[in-house]
């Protein structure tokens, strides 16, 4: 049977391509985003690769939405193979320095509104269809950032960048990995979280050495995991990373 993934955020960057990357593998591909035009303009550029995607239109902050994607994909498929958590914001005002003593609390609202709070709604709601599954794979789309170790290492390249609004909801997101492969550690889920480096995306700017596809390509590996593969983990291109 054709496996079933949903990738959230997949109407651009390192959604888009992880979507594209899983859909050549013979899957199809859901791609959730919460922007109609272009979401279905990603769909329409996957499609005329004959790759089978379907948009879906998903706002993770948006508890109606994640209940419709939920009954869609029970009522269509009856269960789902992979979930790659990929969507996120990026609302502190800049990448650089230490916003910790002046970071709107709306700002934090905002950033963990999408990257954890929706995140771990989503999850939870479509965890019963992924049980379903011979193997089912939850990947988070995670950052360096939100590493306590490696903004405690004074030569580590992320020391001098401290956003906390998104640092922060990573580290949370990277708790939840931690716990949800706990707790599903006797089933054939896998939960791990992959940190994609820094990559050119809106997020990212221009500025970035990765490509979108060079950093699909952690995620991807960790969503296409066998059934040897490890859980709970950390990982950016093949190597660990400290929480």
């Amino acid at each position: 049977m054709t496996k079933i993934a949903l990738v959230t955020g997949a109407n651009k960057g390192i959604g888009f391509e992880t979507a594209k990357k899983l859909a050549q593998q013979n899957i199809k591909v859901l791609l959730g985003a919460r922007n109609e035009n272009e979401g279905k303009r990603a769909e329409e550029t996957l499609r005329s690769l004959s790759l089978d995607v379907t948009y879906i239109k998903l706002d993770v902050s948006c508890s109606a939405d994640i209940e419709n994607v939920r009954n869609l994909i029970e009522n269509n498929y009856g269960s789902m193979d992979i979930l790659v958590n990929n969507a996120a914001v990026f609302l502190d005002s800049s990448w650089f320095g230490n916003n910790i003593e002046t970071v709107p609390i709306q700002t934090l609202r905002n950033t963990f509104d999408i990257n954890y709070f929706g995140t771990v709604e989503l999850t939870q709601s479509l965890l019963p269809l992924i049980k379903k599954s011979k193997a089912g794979r939850i990947v988070n789309i995670s950052s360096v950032s939100g590493s306590f170790a490696a903004h405690l290492d004074e030569s580590h390249w992320i020391y001098a960048l401290k956003p906390y609004a998104y640092s922060a909801s990573k580290t949370a997101l990277n708790q939840f990995t931690v716990f949800l492969a706990n707790a599903l550690r006797e089933t054939n889920i896998k939960v791990n979280a992959a940190s994609p480096g820094w990559v050119q995306t809106s997020i990212g700017s221009e500025q970035a050495p990765l490509t979108p596809e060079e950093g699909a390509k952690t995620g991807v590996s960790l969503a296409l995991l066998d059934e040897d593969g490890p859980t709970g983990t950390f990982s950016q291109a093949g190597e660990p990373l400290p929480w």
